[in-house]
């Protein structure tokens, strides 16, 4: 137990030595590998502090370029539009300083059942998904990437602290889509 107390301590100094201004003429986000594809999507997650608006790519699960520009949508697993899907979204519990990725998932752990899950499409369409359940798997667990039957749900991913061995999966089914230009008022947190 003190070396996994050890462990955080040592992981979060190194986190925050980073967090230090960057250079004149730093770069303050990774390089866009790839441009946003009409597929795009945004991930807002109320509860949680740093998830607004975060930018969602379709890539492969290993896409560490993906993940360091934001949160990955697993490219075999489905999007929100579609009936049934399970949307499988990773992001990073630490992630890199000066990123989108830099703590996004840090607080995934605090949902709990009823917090809300907003995924944004390219044409402004959006999907209300609310939290029913939370799991740890090993990291060889596939199962949790399939679709559930008579749902459509959005299951988002990060490693477990303090030695990221393990996964924890948050999953929230889709309870309200409002389509683009819908006038009403907006979901609140």
């Amino acid at each position: 137990m003190l070396a996994g107390v050890v462990l955080i301590a040592v992981a979060i100094a190194a986190v925050l030595l980073q967090l230090r201004a960057p250079e004149s003429g730093a770069a303050t986000t990774a390089p866009a590998d790839r441009p946003l594809t009409e597929r795009s999507l945004k991930l807002t997650v109320p509860a949680m502090e740093r998830v607004r608006e975060v930018p969602v790519f379709d890539a492969a699960d290993d896409d560490e370029s993906a993940l360091r520009r934001g949160v990955l949508h697993s490219e075999d697993t489905g999007m929100p539009w579609e009936a049934g899907a399970n949307v499988y979204i990773a992001g990073h519990r630490l992630g890199y300083p000066r990123t989108r990725s830099f703590l996004v998932f840090w607080d995934l752990n605090v949902l709990k059942r009823g917090d809300r899950v907003i995924l944004e499409n390219s044409d402004g369409t959006r999907y209300l998904y609310e939290v029913f359940d939370k799991r740890v798997v090993p990291p060889d667990r596939t199962s949790v990437k399939e679709p559930v039957e008579g749902k459509s749900i959005v299951s988002l991913q990060t490693c477990t602290l303090p030695d990221y061995s393990r996964r924890l999966v948050v999953r929230a089914e889709l309870v309200k889509e409002r389509p683009a230009g819908e006038r009403g008022r907006r979901e609140q947190a």
